[in-house]
């Protein structure tokens, strides 16, 4: 029977495990830029979110976003090659999609190795559009493929809501309140 599968926020022992497993599933053929130190950063960083995928306590798989505030970008998500194809993948995006709209940020943008079809296939199949190609983004090497999915609802994305009157809003007027109310 396979283990159980839990999401949540990742450890900060977790490091040095999510950065090898970096370099051998994301950055392959690349210089390694998603170290220990760096990874520890993010797990600190109050806008960045790191989760681990366990089974037991083995890491099954791990995403990293930091959020901006308007767009979030989606670092890394890499699920182990022995727990691939069991909805892993797809459920630490959507926790991730979820916290973006809980923080009030409706766009995500992610990078993808442009030679890497089932990434880019992966992304297509939960929303994301390529909004672009990136020449010799990775390490000068490798050009990526730029993609987005907006997280509004498709009829809020032609309508543009009038920002609240200063008198509305207490002190603050229009974006500024809008910036303000979902800030974490």
């Amino acid at each position: 029977m396979p283990a159980k599968i839990e999401i949540g926020p990742a450890r900060a022992a977790d490091a040095q495990v999510l950065a090898e497993m970096s370099r051998r599933l994301v950055e392959v053929g690349l210089p390694w830029s998603w170290t220990p130190a760096r990874i520890t950063r993010h797990l600190a960083h109050a806008e960045s979110l790191v989760l681990s995928a366990r089974a037991g306590e083995q890491v099954a798989g791990f995403a990293i976003m930091h959020f901006g505030e308007e767009v979030a970008h989606l670092n890394l998500l890499a699920v182990d090659t022995q727990y691939q194809r069991r909805g892993i993948g797809q459920r630490l995006l959507a926790w991730l999609e979820e916290s973006a709209v809980t923080a009030g940020v409706f766009l995500i943008c992610l990078e993808v190795r442009s030679r890497n079809p089932s990434a880019i296939r992966f992304y297509r199949n939960r929303g994301y559009q390529e909004a672009g190609r990136l020449p010799r983004y990775y390490s000068g090497r490798e050009d990526a493929i730029r993609m987005t999915r907006d997280l509004r609802h498709p009829e809020s994305r032609r309508t543009v809501l009038p920002a609240p009157s200063a008198a509305a809003s207490g002190t603050l007027a229009g974006a500024d309140w809008i910036l303000t109310k979902f800030k974490r």
